[in-house]
């Protein structure tokens, strides 16, 4: 034993518990789970279904298949660059395609980490609580390696952004053609804030506009986007959330009005 401060240090006191916090703790990570796990599974009933995704009448475009460019897409729906991919094989939808980039940028996003990190690998659960695991690599191993492409990906996931901005803008179409909102096109639009509010807060976003400076002062533009995307960052958790059951929700009540099961509400025209 060695002295620290001139005084004998004691040994550390056996502790027979794995942890001593008395909260529920639990909790958390709990409801994380599941919620993940509710976006997961609708996720994947989705992008099997392959059907139910464009209301030609209102010009409706649900998100999980935006942008459609396969030539499998229904008709109309590939009205931003047309369909530059082939026919897809009959177990592919083109929702498989899409949902790669904003895919890999939700799950390479240094809040998701956490998130799942906690909830399904218990790496940590919580503060305070002991690992899951005996040993830790970090994410320097196959394949928690390629969580380094956020960044990159965090530009393909501005043009996912920007495209749903496309989609929510050509949902200003009437019964007769013409101008027109109807109750998709305020939930598409909805959705559209959250999604960018989430992309722009990301911390990838905030490094590129205002790192490597020395003074502020010298960039008073950079500075300005800096804070604004420092504001959204310290909201990045809720916007997060909230981004993830928006698309889900629009996507669904494109879903539902394209399957006949509801009747858009239609607000003007």
């Amino acid at each position: 034993m060695t002295a620290t401060l001139g005084r004998q240090s004691r040994p550390r006191a056996a502790i027979a518990e794995r942890h001593l916090r008395t909260d529920r703790w639990w909790v958390t990570p709990l409801l994380t789970f599941l919620g993940l796990a509710a976006f997961l599974i609708y996720g994947f009933v989705r992008i099997f279904w392959d059907a139910d995704y464009w209301v030609d009448a209102h010009h409706y475009l649900a998100p999980f298949y935006s942008p459609c460019l396969s030539q499998s897409c229904v008709e109309g729906s590939s009205h931003f660059l047309g369909q530059p991919f082939p026919q897809l094989p009959s177990w592919m939808s083109p929702a498989m395609i899409v949902l790669i980039l904003p895919g890999g940028f939700r799950a390479t996003c240094y809040y998701y980490r956490k998130s799942y990190y906690r909830s399904y690998w218990l790496s940590p659960p919580a503060c305070a609580v002991p690992d899951g695991h005996k040993r830790y690599t970090g994410e320097t191993r196959f394949p928690l390696i390629f969580q380094n492409v956020h960044r990159y990906f965090f530009y393909l996931a501005v043009l996912v952004a920007a495209v749903l901005t496309y989609d929510a803008s050509i949902a200003f179409h009437g019964t007769d053609g013409g101008f027109g909102i109807g109750l998709g096109t305020v939930i598409l639009w909805i959705n559209v804030v959250c999604i960018w509010a989430y992309t722009l807060g990301c911390h990838s976003c905030r490094n590129i506009v205002g790192g490597r400076l020395t003074h502020f002062s010298k960039h008073p533009v950079r500075y300005r986007l800096w804070t604004m995307a420092s504001r959204l960052n310290a909201r990045h958790q809720m916007w997060a959330w909230i981004s993830m059951f928006s698309v889900m929700a629009a996507d669904a009540y494109v879903w539902l009005v394209s399957s006949d099961v509801l009747t858009d509400l239609r607000i003007f025209n």
